[in-house]
């Protein structure tokens, strides 16, 4: 049986998952289509979650990148955030490809670029996948494959997975342009009568420009985006004359909708799906990166453990049954806002009530908790109202016998966590090999005698009752190494 992991495409949900894997020593074989960097980034949004599974790994790669200017619901500002650090950071997405693809590389993986995946058949044992290189193919046999290969996934479709929803019903163009360096005008975006228009600074003289039309089919992505296009519909939408732009040169132009579409299922056998394969939807708030590098980080540690035999029955399923209520609210919350934008003639006394309800902490809190992930429960074995349990742990600084550490630091090797406040004595010497023990001074931040925390940071189990806190292991990690 083969113990390698076929990751088709190298985007930031493939190269995340395969860094995760590679962590785990698992023997990864990315499959990407393009040979080399485009050379541009779709999205430029990092959510706070997304920043937080980096540094639980102790990655903090855009500590000193800016906050994203505009944050908004539905293009309304959300500005009263109780907790700034939600505020996205403005990352471009190759710049996020970069770091993790240098990391999986570190860690053993095989990326081979100027591949794809064409076929598969699976059986009880492992996957055997075609891949396409030029004009010839070869097969590479896996344990399991997973597809991270975009809303038109190949991997889905030769899986037959259902991919259900709704098409587009906008016509957008994304693009950065070269404008003058005097230009320093920002426009933040702004909903007009047939679409919405914004423009983000990047750079001196470089600009994210941004122009949709709503109720109208979308252009087929094989036509080629002219600038001449491009001044156009920002002329039509906006009424501002395009010379306000100025647009010397495009550097990326790029055309898009807002279908929306879940998978039915995000496992068939050894066949999983992962982000943009899984999900897609109007390109909002930023959640399509981000919710796949959130998929990545769920995934990975349960495949590794799989993989490497010590997977409790039904560990792999409760990705499905974890991730696809996420992607499916994702889908519910960017349909939401899209309803809020159009028509505007129509929607605009809702946006006035919508946006007094912003301005209340626990309306506040309760989208930037969705939109960001921060939010996230899952249901554990333990049955306990405990506010920590299924939530994903806060960086708590913890005081142990070797010094100074934190909740978070502890996480760094991707394994599992208990952690020791009180009067727990449970032997788990037969899970050293995916399960450290680490005890602390008690905290005042987790007032509790015992933490389990799972490889992806989440509280499996609260408290020191021994026999409940040795199922949950046993749930979650398997059962224990043989002396």
């Amino acid at each position: 049986m083969s113990s390698t992991v076929v990751v088709a495409g190298g985007g930031p949900t493939g190269m995340m998952l395969a860094a995760e894997l590679g962590l785990a020593g698992v023997d990864t074989v990315v499959i990407e289509r393009l040979s080399e960097d485009n050379g541009w980034s779709r999205s430029l949004t990092l959510q706070a979650r997304s920043v937080e599974v980096l540094a639980q790994r102790g990655l903090h790669w855009f500590a000193d990148y800016p906050h994203v200017r505009s944050y908004n619901f539905g293009l309304l500002e959300l500005t009263t955030l109780i907790d700034k650090k939600l505020v996205p950071l403005l990352v471009p997405q190759r710049h996020l490809e970069k770091h993790l693809e240098e990391r999986a590389v570190e860690l053993g993986v095989d990326i081979r670029r100027g591949q794809q995946v064409v076929g598969f058949t699976q059986d009880d044992d492992g996957v055997t996948v075609t891949v396409r290189t030029g004009e010839d193919e070869y097969q590479l046999r896996g344990a399991y494959l997973v597809g991270c290969d975009g809303g038109s996934s190949a991997v889905r479709k030769l899986a037959g997975i259902g991919f259900p929803g709704s098409a587009s019903t906008i016509n957008g163009i994304t693009g950065d342009v070269t404008t003058p360096e005097t230009f320093e005008q920002r426009l933040p975006p702004k909903l007009y009568d047939t679409g919405l228009f914004a423009v983000t600074p990047l750079a001196p003289g470089r600009f994210r420009v941004t122009v949709i039309e709503f109720g109208t089919e979308l252009t087929s992505k094989d036509v080629p985006v002219t600038v001449e296009e491009f001044r156009e519909k920002i002329q039509r939408v906006s009424g501002l004359h395009p010379e306000i732009l100025d647009i010397g040169e495009a550097h990326w132009l790029s055309r898009f909708g807002n279908p929306t579409r879940l998978a039915e299922r995000y496992r068939d056998g050894r066949v999983l799906l992962a982000g943009d394969s899984a999900h897609i939807h109007l390109p909002v708030s930023g959640q399509g990166l981000n919710t796949g590098i959130q998929d990545a980080w769920n995934l990975g540690w349960k495949l590794a453990a799989a993989v490497k035999g010590w997977a409790p029955d039904g560990l792999l399923d409760t990705y499905h049954t974890e991730r696809h209520p996420v992607g499916e609210r994702v889908c519910m919350n960017t349909r939401a806002q899209d309803a809020l934008m159009y028509p505007l003639e129509k929607v605009a006394p809702l946006r006035e009530l919508f946006a007094e309800l912003l301005e209340l902490d626990a309306v506040n809190r309760y989208l930037t908790d969705m939109v960001t992930g921060i939010g996230i429960r899952y249901e554990m074995t333990q049955t306990d109202d405990n506010p920590l349990l299924g939530r994903r742990i806060p960086d708590v600084a913890l005081a142990t016998a070797d010094g100074s550490s934190s909740t978070w630091r502890t996480l760094r090797d991707g394994r599992g966590v208990l952690l020791r406040f009180g009067d727990c004595d449970l032997d788990l010497s037969g899970w050293a090999d995916r399960l450290d023990v680490v005890t602390a001074q008690p905290t005042p931040e987790l007032p509790v005698d015992a933490l389990l925390l799972r490889p992806d940071g989440h509280v499996a189990f609260v408290g020191s009752d021994g026999e409940g806190l040795r199922l949950a292991v046993k749930a979650w990690f398997g059962e224990p190494t043989a002396a």
